[in-house]
């Protein structure tokens, strides 16, 4: 037996995929079973895929893992293909349990998201490690002993066993040559330009959970003035918030374990990457000086970050950039969730940051630039993509106008804002999921899914 994982990936790109990169590399060393990641995107065709899995199955049994799907109902539709042909699909990632089972109360609302237990054999939620028993167990041998493992039982009810707690063991090492593409000729390897390191899992903020007051949406006119209050962690938008919560920061020797994984630059530094970590100014200058003493070369380390932790850490910032100055070393605030320039929109976003610490962390990175130009980066033109969500469920002429205002008056078209938005997501199990389902029960309404996202820019049924 040998095992493939198929994930999403955009068209052209060249960075790699630390979560199931870390996966093949920990079912390689710890099973008997060789791994592999096979990064698809939207343009591949279904076909060239299907035989070139072939050609690398051959006679072995195939294994499928699936992971980081993007919501990909392409992706969905070629898993079920190959389960109904006898491949053992595996569903992974973020929400792989949520998304198995499905929506909640589809059974008695049918235009609700029916999951995936039809589409996938298994669904593994939790540490990648879990996937060493069940590679032994296939035939149904004791899968109650599987940990995060979700299955249809003899009755067609879904079964899910409790995951277990993330193992720092198995968290220092990843392969950066094992993900490949579908090409002409088969799968070819995609030579990467730019990793990730894992220092922390989940996210503070998710960790909390909060009593939000979300409005209804602007276009339900007679809901003007009317709020859905509902139990959120984290950010209302966030479909990992509830899975991953916050469950802490790993050991520095695991963190530079990660970094001497990484592939070198041909400058003989290694490779720019991207710190897993949604606090990290906190440690940044100490895992600088521990990289130094261990001889590392390091050449950009970009960061993903919130505007308030961004304020509260700019002493430490600015500590690192110094030492950053004397390494030779490039820090990119790669991602800073701005999401809005509204307030209204961010609350019911559930961001816990204002419009006014928005525009506090962009007058300090500005500030900083001036001071640190040749090793702090946060522009569009430097690479940074940071976030805003438009459209959303609440614009209205009034928002529009007033966000824009004070978007050109701070200049953040021109170096702040991405050349295109993202539009809000809602994916079924985050918690703008459990709003939109309060407004169907409320109103007598239904709005449209898309595999597992909600479709609230489309007209709701009545």
């Amino acid at each position: 037996m040998q095992m493939a994982i198929i994930t999403s990936h955009p068209p052209g790109a060249a960075y790699g995929l630390l979560g199931p990169q870390m996966a093949a590399t920990i079912i390689q060393d710890h099973t008997r079973h060789p791994c592999i990641v096979i990064a698809v995107t939207r343009d591949d065709d279904k076909d060239s895929l299907k035989k070139a899995l072939s050609d690398y199955f051959g006679s072995r049994r195939p294994v499928i893992g699936f992971s980081a799907l993007s919501g990909r109902e392409d992706l969905f539709s070629l898993a079920k293909e190959l389960t109904n042909e006898g491949t053992v699909t595996i569903l992974a990632g973020p929400q792989a349990d949520a998304d198995f089972r499905g929506e909640e109360g589809w059974r008695q609302h049918p235009h609700r998201f029916k999951g995936l237990a039809d589409s996938f054999r298994f669904a593994l939620h939790g540490p990648a490690e879990q996937a060493i028993p069940l590679l032994s167990r296939l035939e149904g041998s004791r899968w109650p002993d599987v940990p995060g493992l979700s299955y249809k039982g003899l009755n067609g009810a879904i079964i899910q066993n409790p995951k277990k707690s993330w193992d720092e063991k198995y968290l220092g090492k990843v392969r950066w040559d094992n993900i490949y593409r579908v090409g002409a000729s088969g799968i070819t390897p995609l030579r990467i330009t730019s990793g990730q390191v894992l220092q922390q899992i989940g996210c503070p903020h998710a960790a909390r959970v909060t009593e939000a007051e979300i409005d209804y949406p602007a276009s339900i006119r007679a809901g003007g003035g009317k709020r859905i209050k509902l139990p959120v962690r984290g950010c209302s938008f966030c479909d990992v918030a509830a899975d991953k919560g916050f469950p802490g920061k790993l050991d520095m020797e695991t963190v530079l374990c990660q970094i001497r994984c990484l592939p070198e630059g041909r400058d003989g530094g290694k490779i720019p990457f991207e710190l897993i970590n949604e606090y990290p100014l906190p440690g940044l200058p100490d895992l600088l000086g521990a990289a130094s003493r261990n001889g590392m070369r390091l050449s950009q380390i970009s960061l993903t970050l919130r505007a308030d932790g961004l304020i509260a850490g700019a002493a430490r910032l600015e500590e690192a950039l110094r030492a950053a100055r004397q390494m030779g070393v490039n820090i990119l605030l790669g991602a800073i969730g701005f999401e809005s320039f509204d307030d209204r929109i961010l609350r019911n976003l559930n961001k816990g940051v204002s419009v006014q610490e928005n525009l506090e962390a962009v007058r300090l990175i500005r500030r900083l630039k001036a001071e640190f130009p040749r090793h702090l980066g946060y522009s569009t033109r430097e690479g940074a993509v940071h976030g805003f969500i438009h459209p959303t469920p609440w614009d209205s002429r009034e928002i529009f106008a007033g966000a824009q205002k004070t978007m050109y008056l701070c200049g953040l078209p021109n170096d702040i804002l991405p050349r295109h938005s993202i539009p809000l997501i809602i994916h079924h199990a985050s918690g703008l999921g459990a709003w939109i389902r309060q407004i169907e029960q409320t109103e007598g309404i239904r709005y449209k899914r898309s595999g597992s996202i909600i479709c609230w820019w489309e007209e709701p049924a009545g």
